[in-house]
């Protein structure tokens, strides 16, 4: 018997849950590099700041706002970003939201040369 994770509809997102899921600096590192890549990844693919257990719970808060679908591939769980669903439920979000860690990204990676 294969064994399956629970995931929201499209219509059981709720913006607030997936905001919260979003607010957190790892887990949208997550949904940024899932948004970056082509397909599925596994959890262990991710050089995350954090210990095992500690990614494995960010990982189940994502799936449990719907912004990432899980999937059993032998003893791997896949990760994929709900990119469609999310547009769909929430049109923009996503953008803005990678939009605005990309910004951050680059300012924290410029050099501040004043005195």
């Amino acid at each position: 018997m294969m064994r399956t994770l629970d995931h929201p509809t499209r219509d059981e997102m709720r913006l607030d849950t997936v905001l919260a899921a979003l607010a957190d600096p790892v887990r949208r590192t997550v949904a940024c590099k899932l948004n970056d890549a082509f397909g599925d990844h596994a959890c262990a693919t991710f050089e995350l700041p954090v210990s095992k257990s500690t990614a494995t719970y960010h990982f189940r808060t994502l799936r449990e706002a719907g912004v990432i679908r899980q999937e059993y591939e032998g003893t791997k769980i896949m990760n994929t970003l709900r990119k469609d669903d999310l547009d769909a439920r929430f049109p923009g979000l996503l953008d803005a939201v990678f939009e605005a860690q990309a910004i951050e990204h680059a300012e924290a990676a410029t050099p501040d040369f004043r005195d």
